[in-house]
């Protein structure tokens, strides 16, 4: 029996349970690429596959729609990866376990995959249906979106007749965006030196934050684990002298950290200044958060008679220091949009290699000069720290456009619907309608979807009503796209 048995709409969900058993975190989307090319061809519809794993599906309009202007329906292949630090678990091969708990879909001890797989399952229950009226289809279902939108990047618009696109991920019912934030990925290396060091191993851990989406989350001003480890540290380091073995925590740098760790050795004698201190940082955080995070742990375990190679005192040093002088959070609030974020940053990720102390960061502004602002003051931040900046991956916002035919059509169909007007948002986070208008600028975009919350984290949940509600709300867009 279906794990989603009696929820409604049934092949949604039914679509929705296979991708939890297909690998799909960036990067390594063939899997479902693949499953999407084997569906069209079992059905008989056009398909085409590109080499980023990017698939195109058309099926004719219905009855009545054959001459109506296409439509595009979109969603990514890919999800963010993560799982509880703990669990055993491997999303190359292990299927997502999801359950059905107060009213949510959810999943235990990794992210659900929501985040975009209900717009893969509401997708291809239209293609499969042959009692639903709507315009011709071309569909679209797009990979790596989570890592720099790759998929869109590579995407091939010529195949496409239709000038307005549906673009099935949001996260928040009622809320129809039409311009996002651009971003820029980067990393900064600081160069390392280590020695030899003795004593008494401390290793710290920031652990069970909410985390969370940097761009659509980062308004919350959830803990990020880099950053107050960052400031642990740095208070040690004014009552005790030690070396920083390595520090460690984070994969994405879109997900606002919810887990770091470090490993310093110190002098035996100064062990239990350490602990302490440690513990009155924990008290401290929780004061501060408010219980906002609920979770949140501060650990300490120790380790007499060490010794290992470490940072020398220069470089931990310099480690420290640019933990605490980087920018994070918000910088600054939309002029247009009444609490809408315009500029952040994140530091998701922190490694150490044998050569660098590394972190990476993901810029996002709507405003494309703010973002080289944000840029430029990371370049000085990384040349006082005596580092160097690595440009990963930038990308351009997506600019507004309001009162366009579609945004209307959608406005005017969800007040009749739900006696209510829409929000009109513009979206602090890279949505992939940023890639598709700027090699397309006559195309019309809106971004909508059910509610998901806390995607990108282990607490990530779909709600089951606003499921049922937008595929009824899609199903009267088609037919007034005549």
């Amino acid at each position: 029996m279906s794990i989603f048995e009696g929820l409604e709409p049934k092949r949604v969900y039914d679509y929705f349970e296979q991708f939890l058993s297909i690998p799909r975190e960036t990067y390594n989307t063939k899997a479902a690429s693949d499953y999407c090319v084997a569906f069209a061809k079992e059905h008989g519809l056009w398909v085409k596959q590109d080499d980023a794993n990017n698939v195109i599906i058309k099926k004719p309009g219905t009855p009545g729609y054959e001459n109506s202007e296409a439509l595009i329906l979109q969603g990514h292949l890919d999800m963010v990866c993560a799982k509880d630090p703990d669990l055993e678990f491997d999303f190359t091969k292990d299927a997502i376990e999801a359950y059905v708990e107060d009213g949510y879909v959810k999943a235990k001890g990794t992210t659900l995959g929501a985040d975009n797989g209900i717009a893969l399952g509401i997708i291809l229950a239209i293609l499969e249906s042959d009692d639903i009226p709507h315009p011709p289809i071309e569909a679209l279902f797009t990979s790596d979106e989570e890592d720099g939108l790759l998929g869109a990047e590579a995407l091939d618009m010529s195949e496409f007749t239709a000038t307005k696109l549906l673009n099935i991920d949001g996260e928040v019912e009622g809320v129809l965006t039409i311009g996002c934030a651009g971003g820029i990925r980067l990393a900064v290396h600081l160069p390392i030196e280590k020695e030899m060091a003795e004593g008494t191993s401390v290793e710290i851990r920031v652990r069970g934050l909410l985390g969370g989406h940097s761009g659509a989350e980062i308004h919350l001003q959830r803990g990020n684990a880099h950053k107050m480890l960052g400031r642990l540290l740095n208070r040690i380091r004014e009552k005790v002298d030690y070396r920083l073995v390595f520090m460690e925590g984070g994969k994405q740098d879109n997900v606002i950290a919810f887990d770091s760790k470090a490993v310093i050795i110190v002098d035996p004698a100064d062990a239990a200044k350490v602990k302490e201190m440690v513990c009155e940082m924990e008290r401290i955080f929780s004061d501060e958060f408010m219980g906002e995070e609920p979770g949140l742990k501060v650990t300490l375990k120790e380790e007499t008679g060490v010794r290992a190679e470490a940072l020398d005192k220069a470089s931990t040093d310099r480690a420290v220091d640019f933990l605490i002088i980087l920018p994070n959070g918000v910088l600054e609030y939309s002029r247009k949009l009444e609490g809408i974020v315009e500029s952040s940053l994140n530091v998701g990720a922190v490694h150490t290699t044998d050569t660098h102390f590394t972190t990476v960061h993901y810029l996002r502004s709507s405003v494309d000069t703010r973002n080289e602002q944000l840029w430029e003051k990371m370049q000085v931040c990384a040349k006082m720290a005596g580092g160097e900046i690595e440009l990963l991956t930038k990308f351009v916002a997506w600019p507004m456009r309001l009162d366009t035919k579609l945004q209307n059509i959608m406005s005017e169909t969800y007040r009749e619907m739900f006696g209510k007007d829409v929000v009109i948002d513009n979206l602090h986070a890279g949505l992939e309608p940023a890639r598709f208008v700027l090699k397309k600028p006559e195309l019309e975009c809106v971004s909508f979807g059910p509610n998901l919350a806390e995607v990108h984290s282990v607490n990530e949940r779909m709600e089951i009503a606003s499921v049922e509600r937008t595929w009824k709300y899609i199903l009267e867009i088609l037919k007034k796209c005549k």
